[in-house]
């Protein structure tokens, strides 16, 4: 559900009802029956309208949404809320996230970062250890916003160009930020998809995840699963994988999961061998996610079981 209670108080201030923004917007009156009902309208459309009150479009709508968990993250992230679900997940899965694939950086330079916008880094911290741990924040940033879209390759390669801009490797020619790799490579010495190969084998793995008529934590860990098995990138897979396993989480009201970099073996494990034992992952992700509402619990936000 969506809220146009903003857009509403900006007709009232500049004396415009519904029908006369319909004919300024160049939009139908369909659409504009859309508002009172609370439906979603386009971003073509909602550009349009913000242009006639000369605004941005983000300033005219609220999502509403019976999820507990992401309604208080999108509200903490707006007020800039200390020390609440939005602060912790920031830290806590850029931290672990960034670990796993080898950041030199500690849990308390991470919180730092986060909190402070700086870094006493000392000696021996690569560059790109702190640039990714901002840019992880951003694109978690992203995942809030846009939890509850379907799950596409633009919003997949998004995250990709999130995490990797800027760094050493979109200096390399032949890397593609923001895209599929250009040369093979392998995963835990395993074979993954061929250059050639990625796009359509993503496409029918999103195709096939899409078509579910009700997700459950397992049907996002088969998918995160199949997409490490894909490797789609040069590099940062595993992180744009557990991003999507965030947001997807977000988007069926599930709650999601964090792996620690203390079960890194654990998962490592549960990746490779997901074709023979599916279970070495699930209850590695399951772990995680006990972990996430101990912590929900402590902040008092509800969650469905």
């Amino acid at each position: 559900m969506v809220s146009y209670r903003k857009l509403e108080q900006k007709l009232d201030e500049k004396g415009i009802n519904k029908s006369e923004l319909g004919k300024l917007a160049g939009i139908s009156s369909r659409t504009i029956a859309k508002i009172g009902k609370g439906e979603k309208l386009s971003k073509q459309t909602l550009r349009k309208i913000a242009e006639v009150l000369g605004t941005d479009a983000g300033s005219l709508y609220e999502v509403e949404s019976d999820n507990a968990l992401l309604q208080t993250l999108r509200e903490e992230k707006e007020y800039k809320i200390s020390n609440g679900i939005y602060h912790e997940l920031q830290v806590r899965m850029a931290y672990h996230s960034n670990q796993i694939e080898g950041s030199r950086l500690t849990e308390d330079q991470t919180r730092l970062i986060f909190e402070t916008n700086m870094i006493d880094a000392g000696d021996g911290i690569p560059v790109d250890d702190i640039l990714e741990t901002v840019h992880h924040f951003r694109a978690i940033d992203y995942v809030i916003d846009n939890a509850e879209e379907e799950l596409t390759e633009e919003i997949i390669k998004h995250l990709h160009y999130l995490l990797k801009h800027d760094t050493k490797d979109s200096q390399l020619s032949w890397f593609a930020v923001g895209g599929y790799k250009k040369r093979p490579n392998m995963v835990g010495g395993l074979e993954t998809a061929k250059p050639e190969e990625v796009a359509g084998r993503v496409q029918d793995l999103l195709k096939g995840y899409n078509n579910l008529k009700k997700v459950t934590i397992n049907d996002i860990v088969a998918f995160h699963a199949e997409f490490e098995r894909i490797h789609p990138f040069q590099d940062g897979n595993g992180r744009v994988g557990r991003l999507v396993t965030l947001k997807e989480c977000l988007h069926h009201n599930i709650v999601p999961f964090i792996i620690e970099d203390s079960k890194k073996g654990y998962y490592y494990r549960g990746l490779s061998n997901w074709k023979e034992e599916k279970g070495w992952l699930i209850d590695t992700c399951l772990d995680g996610q006990d972990t996430f509402k101990a912590l929900l619990d402590a902040l008092r936000i509800p969650y469905q079981e």
